[in-house]
């Protein structure tokens, strides 16, 4: 542009009596071709408002609470937390306007002033090389680079041409328009950069100073108000020294102005820059409750509730400032985390792995989770981003397979038909899976026989009661057969049952024996239903979700639903209190009532437990992340403790047990119900027959009277005895009396007869006689 044209634009500014004429007289004669206008029409134009002006709220962080109010994790892209005007100290206030636009509450859009002085150098050079921008200015210049959602929309809000410059007056005339200047400055101080990732005022004052802008002092003040010119360069954190010296220009221009007494300045300057650094975490990586965290998040980024894309989602809960309540207790997830931990230590020599979830029975609510890792890359021992405790779709797991915990479908089948505790079934040493027809009506059978696995047997009959205390594989294979593998199948997807990918249940008959692969949660979930009386809820972590601009959004609910007879469920927690009481749960109780299952996977591949009381349920998972069946749990030393063979009741019942004493201590206990009496009808399914006292019988007589009361009898070695004659029995085990369940092994030892006499021990010699003289004690 000729050097004339510029002292043409000069005048012409200098003699315009309204501002917004002589702003487009300065900066629009050198681009007015470039935006399409007339210089004539150039005040009307400045005036109207534009069209694309969207003053949306900043963005601000989210942040995830348990159901006690605690912070579990915040989120988001810029690190800021919205304050009013009166929640900033009037001297950080006086601070930033000293050094960035003194005469704010002076002049409109345009400090005319220091405009004129930085657009003469512009207009000579051709372009912006100046800055001349008052606080509303610089609001929309940060106001459009937040609003910027590519590469070329920032590039355009920071370039430094005319074009920016007359767009950015337009929205300031519309802004000083729309707002007083208390909230202009108030929006100014939340938007600001303050470096070290703090945006707006609020923040900045935390990351630095670990206070809140409300208690800033002059220096720390005046710290801030010199950063926002150049972030990263006058970065207290980075570059002390150079924060120091903007600090200190920042506090003479106060001075300058009457706006702080010499003495503070003084005071003030004399002060290093201290610095109390916070950082404030973001993500679930340093939450207290982790993947419960993940879980919460998963469930925002893959709803289209919260938007129909997963970047409009994902910008939701990075900049929607969202206050995310959950159902999550942290005394439960303490107890499980801590029950977790001490059983397979995050890691561990083994490198074994447990997951825990814990709900809440009638409100499907998430009172915990855990999983024995950290969240963090799996490159890192004792870290893993894969929740096992969820599902693929809120952790990536592929989930395991349950065991005999799927015994409980089965077991609610039968019972939901009406058979009662005592019915009986044989459960033969190997079954071999014939007459079983998927929910097509397709006949799904096989050839090779089933087995008992260690914690079960099998050659004699059992009730539902002792069956399913004693894990009884052949007997549950003969009762789904007889219930229907539909029947149960449905009844295990009524509960909420699905495989942890997404897809249904596979239906073979070895399902009640859980070769489907499932989750923790909705194990959990399903008997928590049975603790519920019948009603199942699916899981939820979410109780509210609220905006920053105070609207409710929609929240997953947990739609309760009866899915069986309540005497159902009551009849399905009598028989599984029988676990803890006399099965292969036993030593397992909690002081109050309770029921529960265990499972034991093919080659000890993994292990669980799952159990529950009215008030909460909980399932737990053992196993090898690397794969059980290539590392299974047999012959296992974690940390200087060995075990065995692993099973249900070996490590993944004492993390329950102690998990629930935790969470529950302190808290009323409350009693399941009473199931309908025709239950009972034969019997109470329990069956224990009193031990006939069979000792001087001869062998054969003592056989048979066994045998026909129902028990299994075995002979041991012949043993010597005053009382009963040769060939008699003379000893049994267990002993005469005890009551037992028919089928019970009994063990008979014959009589060889009397011992043989002993002979005397000879007399001992008798002492020599004292001597009378000996001296006396």
């Amino acid at each position: 542009m000729p050097r004339q044209g510029a002292a043409g634009a000069v005048r012409g500014l200098l003699g315009m009596g309204a501002l917004a004429g002589g702003l487009v007289a300065l900066i629009l004669l050198p681009v007015a071709c470039t935006v399409g206008i007339g210089a004539r029409d150039s005040a009307q134009w400045m005036q109207q408002e534009p069209e694309d002006l969207s003053l949306l709220a900043s963005p601000q962080r989210s942040k995830i609470l348990a159901a006690d109010g605690s912070t579990l994790a915040t989120f988001y892209y810029q690190n800021r937390v919205e304050v009013r005007l009166d929640q900033i100290a009037p001297v950080a206030r006086r601070a930033v306007l000293a050094i960035e636009d003194a005469r704010f509450y002076q002049h409109g859009a345009l400090d005319s002033q220091g405009t004129l002085r930085a657009l003469v150098s512009n207009l000579n050079s051709g372009e912006v090389t100046q800055g001349g921008s008052g606080i509303t200015q610089q609001y929309v210049k940060n106001l459009r680079l937040e609003q910027a959602d590519t590469k070329r929309e920032r590039q355009e809000a920071l370039a430094l041409t005319p074009a920016r410059k007359i767009q950015e007056l337009r929205y300031a005339v519309a802004i000083e328009k729309r707002f007083p200047k208390d909230e202009i400055l108030r929006r100014y101080l939340n938007i600001a950069y303050f470096g070290d990732g703090a945006y707006g005022i609020e923040a900045a004052a935390r990351r630095y100073f670990s206070t809140s802008a409300a208690r800033l002092t002059l220096a720390e003040a005046a710290t801030l108000a010199g950063i926002t010119r150049n972030p990263e360069g006058y970065n207290p954190r980075l570059h002390p020294g150079a924060a120091r010296d903007r600090r200190d220009v920042v506090l003479d221009r106060m001075g300058e102005l009457g706006w702080a007494a010499a003495a503070e300045i003084a005071e003030a300057k004399n002060e290093p820059v201290r610095l109390d650094v916070t950082e404030t975490p973001n993500g679930c990586t340093s939450s207290k409750a982790p993947f419960f965290c993940d879980y919460v998040q998963r469930e925002i980024l893959n709803s289209p509730v919260f938007g129909k894309t997963a970047k409009e989602r994902e910008r939701l809960l990075k900049q929607g400032g969202l206050t995310i309540r959950t159902t999550l207790d942290p005394k439960t997830q303490k107890a499980a985390q801590r029950a977790v931990d001490r059983h397979v230590p995050p890691k561990n020599s083994a490198g074994k792995a447990a997951a825990e979830v814990l709900i809440q029975p009638g409100t499907g609510r998430i009172r915990g989770m855990v999983v024995d890792r950290r969240l963090g890359p799996d490159s890192e021992r004792g870290k893993t981003w894969i929740n096992f405790a969820a599902d693929a779709s809120h952790g990536s797991s592929i989930g395991m397979q349950a065991g005999s915990t799927f015994k409980a479908f089965t077991l609610a089948a039968a019972l939901e038909d009406g058979t009662p505790f005592g019915s009986r079934l044989l459960a033969p040493s190997r079954f071999i899976p014939t007459g079983y027809s998927n929910c097509d009506g397709d006949p799904v059978n096989a050839t090779t026989p089933l087995r008992n696995s260690a914690d079960g047997e099998g050659g004699r009959t059992f009730s539902l009661v002792t069956g399913t205390a004693h894990s009884v594989n052949t007997y549950f294979l003969a009762l789904q057969r007889e219930v229907g593998l539909c029947e149960t199948v449905r009844m295990a997807e009524k509960l909420g049952m699905r495989q942890a990918s997404g897809k249904a249940l596979e239906q073979y008959p070895s399902f009640t024996l859980g070769f489907n692969t499932v989750s923790p949660l909705r194990l959990a979930a399903a008997y928590a239903a049975f603790a519920a009386r019948g009603e199942y809820c699916k899981p939820i972590a979410i109780t509210s979700i609220t905006h920053t601009s105070g609207r409710r959004l929609p929240v997953p609910g947990a739609d309760c639903e009866q899915v069986m007879r309540k005497g159902t469920a009551d009849a399905v927690n009598h028989v599984m209190r029988s676990v803890l009481s006399s099965g292969t749960g036993r030593g397992l109780s909690i002081g109050r009532h309770a029921a529960g299952k265990t499972g034991t996977v093919d080659n000890f591949s993994a292990a669980w437990f799952a159990g529950y009381t009215p008030d909460l349920a909980a399932a737990v998972w053992v196993g090898d992340p690397r794969g059980g069946y290539r590392y299974p749990m047999t012959n296992l030393c974690m940390d200087g403790r060995c075990y065995g063979s692993v099973f249900g009741a070996t490590i993944p019942g004492p993390i329950w047990q102690d998990s629930m004493i935790g969470a529950l201590s302190g808290r009323e206990a409350h009693r399941f119900h009473r199931p309908p009496t025709f239950y009972f009808s034969k019997g109470s399914g329990e069956d224990l027959v009193g031990l006939p006292d069979v000792r001087g019988l001869k062998l054969s007589a003592a056989v048979a009277r066994l045998r026909a009361a129902g028990f299994q009898v075995g002979v041991g070695g012949e043993v010597e005895s005053k009382e009963y004659p040769k060939g008699t029995v003379a000893e049994m085990s267990p002993g005469p009396g005890a009551r037992l369940e028919p089928g019970t092994y009994v063990t008979l030892r014959p009589s060889s007869g009397e011992p043989e006499p002993e002979e005397p021990e000879p007399d001992p010699p008798s002492p020599e006689p004292s001597d009378p003289a000996a001296p006396h004690d």
